[in-house]
């Protein structure tokens, strides 16, 4: 066999060869340590790593380990066990490495790093949803921004800074010195920090760890490298043969839904639901995942299933491939070694720079590209999680060193073309594409001047754009967007953003090369600019409308993302003079090839006032027109600019006169102009929307900038350059109007008049902000400051506004700043907000003289409410109502002939004409607004030559209005002057409201005609003046007095008008009550209310509502208005039902121990005793609106009927549950309380005293155990051993006294009508249903208790929101509660004559158990463990039902009534008092007092009589007194509304100590309670020792369970910090307790407990009977009995939710400095907590209003209807 090859001997022996069995030693070696069956020294394997350090060829040996050992670590796929996983990579693979790497212990090694020091560079990556900062003062430009850590701890946490939420991949620039002007470090960072770098001597590493580092890391990328871009015919690492394992994996893609994925797993694999819903969650997060395992054939035929099936659901089938198994393990381990290196390389900069140059270090084959150029240019193909890990190493790296961050720069800009085209062919997300970190290397100053320099990255972008964007060029070479992917177009917009990061900041200093670059990249825009100047051009449509809106959004949106780079260029330009005359050069240039390269036409002559134009013949309404001019608008800017720099006496050197063509330039913006006045004339309106849209956005805020406003400019700038007359010619031509001012047209055709009439009005704005607006630099000596206060100053006249608004108002910068906050406060006063709305600006008295009412920033609408608004102010201040503009800045040098066109002879024939129009009246073609134009114009001539006069000398004032104006307009007789024809214009009736306008203008003339006549300056000024204000006062003196009697005369016209008003509201008040009897009713009620709560009664004794001293109940004759059909009725036990509309929920708004709602509802729960901690109760509540019970129910029907002819439509309420809607006040309601009328009760006090001598508590109760006990014997058949059963032998045998109950006192019952009956069944029925979450059921013995347990904690409800409130607890409640309890209490009491007596019977046994031991029960709870006012409730409603008799339905008579509500309140009180002082009163005080009063004393003879402990006194009565106060305030409030006896006086006012001593008065307590127990001591002394011997009171006292506390701690909402970032820093820190990735969530704080959510995501999702519920959705069950608040922290914003179908969104209660709340953190403004807005949102949930705040919210916008609430 020697002869044989290797392989030969090996087949014939059946042996396996030497490296097949050295892997599958090292297999079982790997297998024995993750199983722990071994425990491996891993010290003598590194140690033989280290003796072989120098000898070993580092490549082989790594990839031959990596061969050896990846695919078994990473062999499953489908259900890995990631941290063992992650366990074996580390032993078998990273510790040699890292071993191998440091020659010692790398811990050791790598915490010497650590303490050495960091980088001063943060460097930290942002996660989708962190927080990053920014500072307004500080920032460069608006991308430098902090992360948490380094904010909190920076200067700039005391600036102002704006916050926002990160959408990932951005890099914290904490010490990046270029980034900052101020404070570019934070403490963390700054140099002698303990994290940061020391010197350099000290961080440097050895020399042979580099060589170490230098031979290792670069088979380590090279691997990375190759299998991150591995294709099929790539070779894997050697040594292991292919074996038939295969994995079907599917891609990540931006086409495909969750559902379309989830639905195509199912169907291809025939997987359940919660697998495909897995996968998705893991394709959607990682970008990829194996779905099948397998054979190649098998996985195969999976791809092409998963293919077939998802093409059925979209346009496009999934990603899918196959690749094996070993493919699959070495793609994730080289993700994972790239953290490996991300991490090492945060140690040293050293191992950063190692890293950076074997990354750049060029191949030995030219053409291929460096390592790192290869991994950018294979980014789209690759899958999310492999690009996150790919981006994060080169922040860790390159990022962090500036010298290797250029040398990025470089390669990036180098392949900048294919990248972004790739990234435009891809669908992913920007935030995961590679051409995202051009704003890392973009906005940096001195690396974009070097890219610019020496890489021409101006040109390359620019041409990248050119060269993405050909196939929207039409045959003319120009844009159209028809048919456009809106989503490649917005991929292209990145590109875009590209160019104004690299234009962000101007340059300081211009070299000739920065300069020759600079104008390459310009003139490769200008390129872009030629291809959208005239895109899209639309015509006119004639006769049939337009068919379908061409696509005009695309334009617009790329003229909005050019807006900003537009003005960086022109202020790039702007900085060197030679450039700006360069590019102004080239800009004329392009636009003059533009606008000759359209195809000549004939010329037409115009001729008027002895002045000809002749240009070419066109036609705004017949040929095509395009809105779309950057090119002309470009120029425009740049010519400002030229006038504003000086540099415009030199444009002849570069732009010969001859040349420049003016009217050209002009033409084009002057048909835009046009075309806008068209579409106001409605000539265009066949044409559809797009047009209409295109126009809104032309003259918008986002826009106008670098459209609208530049077109004035151009117009400005042609005027100035013109002949006046000649312009006003070719504007008159244009706007087709030559006609009009020729001679009268017809007026039959009244649609041809009204739209001469719109296009005359248009132009002559047009000619008002031509010659009027001069607020731009350049145009004027203005600044831009000026500028924007001249804009605040114009939305403020039309309203006070809040900051946000004026911010939208205003045009942003690059920076997205406005300038707002620099000037704001010079130019109007902040009034602050209320607990709603938000704080406005309100403008200062002294800038209103500095409105025009022609701003040319104004809409129509604005124009209309700013004029009536500064008209309406005038009013008010006995002041005239003119409103002159005011006197405009002077035009600078090259502008300044544009005056010129205000006294030309075409300018004044067109005034005149217009104003004969108007005197003669014979003609259609003028109007009131027309005139109002004339009119100013006519004050902005005035004006400047006024302003001229009093600059200069008569003489050199070439600017002659006033002798313009006064000439005559022809030589025939009647021919007037335009002086002549305002004197006229006053006595048109139709222009009353411009009189004081002309007036004012006719002074004006007389001022500039005075200072034309002066003889010398100074003396002519003097007298002049003088004049001037003698003929003004003598004026004014008359107009004041003419004013006055029109003000005398408007007064008399008002009070008349307003008396005849007032007649016709009474009339219309009568004739429809139905909208106003609610008002009236409530108005009753609520004085009745006062009246019966407030007014004191001469008798003070008749205020006690227990006892034999019982006060009279109030009487009223309750006359109710039904809301529905309005009709009157009185409430009568025999008359037909009225009902409340209410609303019953289940509540947790009292308790402090959440989490048992949901054990507190279902078949088996019993009722009839609360928690003392009231953790969930039933709570009904009521709007006040009274209906007819039979009303009520047809109108419900026709909701349901309604409901089910409106399928499709969502309704707010659910219809099953009850629901509906309040006919009035639309609350939201699921029921209705019937009303009953009080059964008024006359006690003869006589007869009660003398009761009293025989009936004590000893009586009472040997009366009610005999009563209970022969009702037990009669249960029995006469049982008598049963019967004594339920008493203890030691109560005696009572049963001979079975009918004593009687002889107090009984009455026949009440007998309700049946429909009143009916109504009782049906509300009680729907508080058992909601109450305990059960189908409805009437024989239900359950349904009583929930009667009962709803009144009470009601109560409770409103007296903790009394107290809450701080109110009285009488005479403060709302009508809506007043009216809603006291249907409740009487409902509760009605309610028991609706079911069997015997039912009532059994449980008033079972309550009285709690308080009597004697009576022996089953699961009888100790006193700890009930809340007493629930057992008094329940206690006194049920007590009349041992009243019953066989024959006759009996109830107690009012004296027996009075001494049943005392003994049972007195015995309850007793048990509570025993509560407070074992639960309370059990710790030491804390705090000494020498109070020395009775109460002291009896409560300590009490404790140590009865607990045989001495404890202080005044500590004892302490406790009891404050624990006991919420019980009496309760018992007040419901033996109020049950027996109606007035209150004292001192519980109508808020006083503690009169309170509780007005409160024992009215129950007929005393003062000092403990004399209770003395007065009845025989009788509760053996109850005393029976509560407190009970096994769990015994256990409590012991420390073995824990109780609740009196007074229970009112519940608040949690407590939020002052500033919302300490918020952000909570959720930055939040990880999802059931996610082991560092994604970022949606983080949501419950503002109940505290608890903070994991909100919409599948990891947090609960199975909840069945169904899957999202954290909030399920935790609101838990935390709120379905009822919750919650703040989504990083939205800022407040989401209320019920249930599982509803919910809404609410104002957050955090404010910044203007007032305003800031959801989803847009405007990034600090935000502070505001209190009031806080404790508004904290009574929405103790009023339990959260309910009814979702309905409306609901209602009004149902945009929230699509959001699926149970996923929350």
């Amino acid at each position: 066999m020697e002869q044989l090859p290797y392989e030969e001997r090996l087949i014939r022996l059946g042996l396996y060869s030497l490296e097949k069995r050295w892997l599958r030693g090292d297999t079982i070696e790997i297998y024995k340590t993750m199983t722990g069956v071994e425990k491996v020294d891993m010290r003598s394997s590194k140690q033989h790593l280290l003796n072989t350090r120098t000898r070993v060829d580092f490549q082989a040996a790594f990839l031959q380990q990596l061969a050896k050992c990846v695919p078994d670590i990473y062999a499953v796929e489908m259900d890995p066990l990631l941290e063992k996983q992650e366990e074996m990579a580390q032993i078998t693979i990273f510790d040699p490495l890292e071993w191998y790497l440091f020659g010692e212990d790398p811990d050791v090694c790598l915490e010497k790093l650590r303490q050495c020091g960091a980088s001063q560079l943060c460097g930290k990556v942002f996660k989708g949803g962190e927080t990053t900062y920014s500072c307004r003062d500080c920032a460069i430009d608006p991308t430098c921004v902090l992360c948490m850590d380094c904010f909190q701890n920076s200067i700039h946490k005391n600036h102002r800074y704006k916050m926002h939420t990160s959408t990932g991949g951005g890099f914290c620039d904490c010490g990046d010195t270029e980034a900052w002007k101020t404070g570019p470090l934070c403490t963390n960072h700054e140099p002698g920090a303990a994290s940061t770098t020391k010197t350099n001597s000290e961080c440097q590493l050895n020399e042979e760890l580099m060589a170490q580092a230098k031979k290792m890391f670069p088979s380590v990328l090279k691997y990375i490298v190759d299998m991150t871009i591995w294709e099929e015919e790539k070779e894997l690492p050697p040594i292991r043969e292919k074996t038939d394992h295969y994995y079907c994996v599917l891609f990540n893609d931006e086409h495909h839904s969750y559902d379309h994925v989830i639905y195509s797993l199912q169907r291809a694999l025939g997987c359940e639901l919660g697998e495909a819903q897995l996968h998705t969650t893991a394709i959607d997060k990682e970008g990829r995942r194996a779905v099948k395992e397998g054979p190649y054939v098998l996985c195969q035929e999976a791809k092409e299933e998963i293919k077939r099936h998802s093409e059925n659901v979209s346009q496009r089938p999934l990603h899918v491939e196959v690749l094996h198994a070993d493919v699959m393990a070495h793609q994730k381990f080289a993700l994972r070694l790239g953290s490996w290196l991300n991490k090492l390389m945060s140690y040293s900069s050293n191992f950063r720079q190692i890293f950076c140059q074997i990354c750049l270090k060029e191949e030995a084959d030219y053409e291929k590209p460096c390592l790192i150029s290869m991994l950018m240019l294979w980014d789209a193909k690759l899958h999310k999680g492999a690009r996150k890990i790919l981006h994060e190493l080169i922040f860790s790296s390159f990022f962090m060193e500036m010298e290797y961050k250029k040398l990025f720069a470089i390669e990036f800009v180098k392949y900048y073309k294919p990248l972004q085209k790739e990234y435009i062919s891809d669908d992913h997300d920007r935030s995961i594409s590679v051409t995202a970190l051009s704003v890392q290397m973009f906005t940096v100053p001195t690396l974009a001047r070097h890219l610019i320099e020496e890489q021409s990255v101006i040109t390359i972008i620019t041409e990248t754009l050119l060269e993405v964007l050909p196939e929207y060029l039409d045959k003319n070479d120009k844009f159209n967007f028809q048919g456009y992917s809106q989503d490649k177009l917005g991929r292209v917009y990145a590109v875009i953003c590209d160019l104004k990061y690299i234009l962000i900041t101007k340059p300081t200093v211009w070299t000739d090369r920065l300069r020759v670059r600079f104008l390459e990249g310009f003139r490769s825009f200008l390129r872009i600019l030629t291809c959208m100047q005239g895109m899209e051009e639309i015509q006119r449509q004639i006769g049939q409308h337009i068919e379908v809106d061409p696509d005009w959004e695309a334009a617009i949106a790329i003229q909005m993302q050019l807006k900003n780079i537009l003005l960086m260029f022109q202020e790039w330009c702007a900085c060197d003079k030679d450039l700006l005359l360069e590019a102004y050069k080239e800009c004329h240039t392009a636009v003059m090839r533009c606008s000759t390269s359209s195809h000549s036409r004939e010329k037409t002559v115009l001729q008027l006032c002895g002045h000809t134009l002749e240009s070419k013949r066109y036609r705004v309404s017949v040929d095509p027109v395009s809105i779309h001019l950057p090119l002309s608008r470009t120029l425009a800017g740049l010519h400002v600019r030229l006038s504003k720099t000086g540099a415009i006496s030199r444009l002849q050197e570069f732009v010969p006169s001859e040349q420049f063509q003016v009217e050209l330039l002009v033409e084009y913006p002057l048909r835009c102009l046009v075309l806008v006045a068209q579409v106001a004339a409605e000539m265009w309106r066949r044409n559809g929307l797009s047009l209409i849209s295109q126009v809104f956005y032309y003259q918008d805020v986002k826009c106008r900038e670098e459209m609208y406003d530049k077109d004035i400019i151009m117009l400005q700038i042609g005027a100035s350059l013109m002949d006046p007359n000649l312009f006003l010619l070719l504007i008159l031509q244009r706007y087709e109007l030559v006609n009009a001012f020729k001679k009268i047209m017809p007026t039959k055709d009244q649609d041809l008049t009204k739209q001469y009439n719109i296009l005359i009005e248009e132009m002559l704005q047009v000619l008002i902000y031509v010659v009027g607006e001069r607020y731009v630099p350049g145009v004027s000596s203005v600044t831009k400051e000026e500028i924007t206060m001249r804009e605040i100053i114009h939305l403020l006249c039309i309203e006070p506004m809040a900051h946000s608004a004026i911010v939208k108002s205003l045009p942003e910068n690059e920076n997205n700043e406005t300038g707002l906050e620099k000037v704001i406060n010079k130019v109007a006063i902040f009034k602050k907000p209320g607990v709603s709305g938000h704080g406005v600006y309100e403008l200062k008295d002294e800038c209103m003289k500095e409105f025009n009412m022609f701003f040319y920033h104004y809409t129509k609408t604005q124009h209309s409410k700013a004029e009536h608004t500064q008209k309406k102010r005038r009013k008010q201040e006995n002041r005239d109502e003119a409103l002159p503009p005011p006197p405009p800045p002077e035009f600078s040098a090259g502008f300044s002939n544009v005056v010129k066109v205000l006294n030309c002879d075409i300018m004044m024939y067109i005034l005149r004409t217009i104003l004969q129009r108007a005197v003669q009246l014979e003609t259609h073609l003028w109007t009131e607004a027309m005139i109002q134009m004339v009119l100013h114009l006519l004050s902005l001539g005035l004006l400047e030559e006024k302003q001229q006069l009093e600059k200069a000398p008569e003489e050199e004032v070439t600017f002659d209005f006033y002798h313009k104006a006064s000439r005559m307009g022809s030589s025939a007789l009647n021919a007037l002057n335009i002086l002549m024809l305002l004197e006229k214009l006053k006595s048109v009736p139709q222009l009353e409201a411009q009189k004081d306008m002309v007036n004012w203008i006719l002074q004006m003339f007389d001022t500039v005609k005075r200072l034309r006549e002066k003889s010398s300056l100074a003396t002519a000024a003097t007298t002049s003046g003088s004049e001037t204000t003698k003929g003004d006062e003598s004026t004014q003196d008359k107009e004041k007095a003419e004013r006055k009697r029109k003000a005398e005369a408007a007064r008399l016209h008002r009070q008349k008008i307003m008396a005849q008003m007032s007649a016709l509201q009474r009339n219309f008040i009568e004739t429809h009550k139905l909208m106003y009897e609610y008002t009236q009713e409530t108005q009753g009620r609520e004085d009745s209310v006062m009246e019966e709560e407030s007014i004191p009664l001469a008798i003070d004794s008749s205020k006690i509502a227990l006892g034999p001293k019982q006060g009279p109940s109030i009487t009223e004759k309750e006359v109710l208005t039904c809301i529905l059909c309005q009709e009157e009725q009185e409430v009568r036990l025999e008359s037909a039902a009225m009902v409340l509309s209410a609303c019953v929920q289940k509540s947790t708004a009292l308790t402090q121990h959440r989490g048992k709602t949901l054990e507190l509802s279902g078949d088996t729960l019993d009722p009839l005793f609360m928690d003392p901690d009231l953790s969930c109760g039933t709570h009904t509540g009521s709007c006040g609106h009274v209906m007819h019970a039979a009303c009520w129910q047809k109108y419900f029907e026709a909701i349901q009927l309604n409901s089910r002819q409106r399928l499709h439509v969502e309704q707010v309420f659910d219809l099953e549950n009850g629901e509906y809607l309040c006919p009035l006040c639309k609350s939201l309601c699921n029921t209705v309380i019937p009303i009953i009328p009080l059964q008024t009760q006359k006690m003869n006090s006589e007869d009660a005293e003398a009761v009293a001598q025989i009936l004590s508590l000893t009586r009472w109760l040997e009366i009610v155990m005999a009563r209970i006990s022969g009702y037990s014997a009669k249960n029995t058949k006469g049982e008598k051993q049963n019967a004594q059963s339920l008493i203890s032998k030691g109560m005696g045998d009572f049963t001979s006294e079975f009918h004593s109950i009687l002889s107090f006192g009984v009455q026949p019952s009440a007998k309700y009508s049946n429909s009143i009956k009916e109504m009782l069944v049906f509300f009680a029925t729907t508080v058992y249903r909601v109450g305990l979450k059960v189908a409805p059921n009437e024989a239900d013995p359950r349904i009583p208790m929930m009667t009962w347990s709803t009144c009470a904690f009601t109560v409770q409800c409103i007296e903790n929101l009394l107290e809450d409130e701080s109110k009285p607890l009488f005479g403060s409640l709302q009508n809506r509660q007043h009216s809603g309890l006291k249907a409740l209490v009487q409902f509760a009491a009605a309610q028991r004559t609706t079911l069997p007596q015997s039912l009532i019977q059994k449980h008033l046994v079972r309550l009285l158990a709690v308080l009597l031991p004697n009576l022996k029960m089953e699961d009888t709870p100790s006193i700890l463990d009930v809340d007493m006012f629930h057992i008094l409730v329940g206690a006194v409603l049920s007590f009349p039902s041992l009243y019953w008799e066989d024959t006759v339905d009996l109830q107690p008579s009012s004296i027996s009534s009075a001494y049943n509500h005392l003994y049972l309140f007195h015995l309850v009180t007793m048990a509570h008092i025993t509560q407070i002082l074992l639960t309370s009163a059990t710790e030491s005080p804390t705090a000494q007092s020498q109070d020395n009063s009775e109460e002291a004393h009896t409560a300590e003879s009490f404790c140590r009589e009865v607990c045989h402990r001495d404890v202080p006194g005044w500590h004892l009565w302490d406790c009891v007194k404050k624990g006991i106060t919420p019980y009496l305030r309760c018992a007040a409030l419901f033996f109020h509304y049950m027996l109606r006896v007035s209150p004292p006086e001192d519980l109508l006012l808020v006083s503690e100590e009169g309170e509780f001593k007005a409160l024992c008065s009215y129950l007929s307590l005393p003062t000092n309670l403990f004399l209770l127990f003395k007065e009845y001591w025989g009788t509760v002394s053996p109850l005393l020792q029976r509560w407190c011997t009970d096994p769990a009171v015994l256990s409590f006292l012991k420390g073995k369970n824990i109780s609740v506390r009196y007074p229970r701690k009112r519940n608040n909402l949690i407590e939020l910090p002052e500033d919302y970032s300490c918020l952000l820093n909570q959720a930055s820190q939040f990880r999802c307790p059931r996610s082991f990735d560092d994604e970022r969530k949606h983080p949501m704080l419950c503002l109940f407990c505290g608890t903070i959510l994991c909100s919409q995501n599948t990891c947090c999702q609960e199975l909840v009977n069945g169904e899957e519920l999202g954290a909030c959705t399920s935790h609101a069950l838990h935390c709120g009995a379905g009822v919750c608040m919650f703040l989504k922290i990083r939205e800022c914003k407040v989401v209320l939710i019920e249930g599982k179908t509803r919910g809404c969104l609410y104002p957050a209660p955090y404010l910044d400095e203007y007032g305003e709340t800031d959801p989803g953190l847009k405007r990034g403004n600090p935000l502070h907590l505001c209190h009031e807005r806080y404790r508004k949102l904290h009574l929405l949930w103790q009023q339990h209003c959260i309910i009814e705040e979702i309905a409306r919210s609901q209602e009004t916008n149902q945009i929230f209807f699509g959001f699926n609430w149970q996923l929350l």
